[in-house]
């Protein structure tokens, strides 16, 4: 019986940071210099400075020498460009879902899912919802039986999370906005595979659309 490793400080810290980033408590344009990262953590400037570099290759902060680390805001562009490449990566997924057998399990979590987003639950959150959606994606990339392929889906979205947050906080949207999730999983099940694809590329699409609309109503530039 093998036993799980334990996470290294770099993985900590890395997790640590990312978490942050991701959920706004380091919100975009936060800056600080190595020590004061490592002091925020109680970590030695060694396993932050690897964390940071990992952050760096992922797109959530830049490092400026003898200045630090700054968190990466995301802009309309960015939207626009992050989705259209996740719009052909989750049709691939999608795709390659419908053509093989995938267990009822993961049909069942997505659809879970798309109920909770299209219903709510009792005291529900927007951040639960943005959070939700989040989990949708990348069970669909899951399913694609490709782990390169779900690794590049969710750094992706790992780049756009804070911007659904916030977003979301700016301008809640309906339950009708989620039926292009259930159309997604229906054409999985059924082993559609061009329509999979197509629900896919429609799906992203949509989101980036509710996105962008968001982002225009909220009066900001970037998130």
């Amino acid at each position: 019986m093998s036993l799980k490793a334990k996470p290294t400080r770099v993985e900590n810290a890395y997790e640590r940071l990312k978490r942050e980033i991701m959920c706004g408590e380091l919100p975009a344009g936060y800056q600080a210099p190595e020590p004061v990262v490592a002091e925020r953590l109680a970590m030695s400037r060694t396993p932050v400075r690897e964390a940071l570099i990992r952050l760096e290759a992922e797109k959530l902060v830049t490092l400026i020498p003898r200045r630090g680390a700054k968190v990466l805001p995301i802009c309309r562009q960015d939207l626009c460009d992050v989705c259209d490449v996740l719009a052909v990566l989750e049709a691939l997924a999608a795709e390659n879902a419908a053509r093989g057998e995938r267990g009822e399990g993961l049909l069942r979590d997505s659809e879970d899912v798309v109920e909770e987003l299209g219903t709510g639950v009792p005291g529900d959150r927007l951040e639960n919802r943005a959070e939700r959606e989040d989990r949708f994606f990348r069970a669909i990339a899951r399913a694609g039986g490709n782990p390169r392929l779900e690794a590049e889906i969710g750094r992706l979205l790992d780049q756009i999370f804070r911007a659904s947050l916030v977003l979301l906080h700016s301008s809640p949207v309906s339950a009708s906005a989620f039926q292009g999730h259930r159309n997604l999983v229906e054409a999985i099940r059924e082993g559609r595979v061009e329509a999979a694809g197509a629900a896919a590329r429609s799906l992203r699409a949509g989101v980036l659309d509710r996105l962008l609309e968001a982002l225009d109503e909220s009066g900001l530039t970037e998130v």
